[in-house]
């Protein structure tokens, strides 16, 4: 860890108000998508994994369980759901024909590039009303919130134990 002068109380500060700032500005995003958006708005869990799979072409159940700290038969759950509205393709392994790989429909490729362009667009907008100093400290910021997200720990998915038949 590189050695700095910032104090536990600075620490603290920093910490609540990226606690507090992240996610309103996320939820403001969402909703000035939900207000031009024409397609209904998936669950934030299935959301999360189109997202996933999106990122992660042909992932198993199994692992974007892990990698979205969610039990895999929530996952299943999901990947149902999804291809039921067509947007996850669930492909057998060649192997071993129990595991299944994931893909995302042309129509969720789609549909998820539609809300990163507008969410894009509603930042840009608002990124134009920021003093030049403003925007200097978010560029410069940005390096340091990946770094941050990366030195965060990935907690195990949570299991409860199943009743006998």
């Amino acid at each position: 860890m590189p050695p700095h002068s910032a104090s536990a109380q600075d620490l603290d500060r920093v910490a609540a108000g990226l606690v507090a700032c992240l996610p309103a500005l996320g939820r403001a995003l969402e909703r000035q998508v939900d207000l031009v958006y024409p397609h209904p708005k998936p669950s934030e869990a299935q959301l999360a994994l189109l997202r996933h799979v999106g990122d992660h072409d042909g992932v198993t159940v199994r692992a974007a369980a892990e990698a979205l700290l969610m039990k895999p038969n929530n996952v299943s759950a999901l990947v149902t759901q999804l291809t039921e509205q067509g947007l996850l393709e669930r492909r057998q392994d060649a192997s071993d024909k129990r595991v299944a790989h994931l893909h995302l429909t042309p129509v969720a490729r789609q549909r998820l590039g539609e809300v990163r362009q507008l969410m894009a667009g509603h930042l840009t907008g608002a990124l134009r009303a920021l003093t030049e100093g403003e925007l200097d400290a978010l560029g410069s910021a940005l390096g340091a919130l990946n770094a941050l997200g990366r030195h965060l720990p990935a907690a195990p998915a949570v299991t409860t134990p199943t009743a006998a038949h």
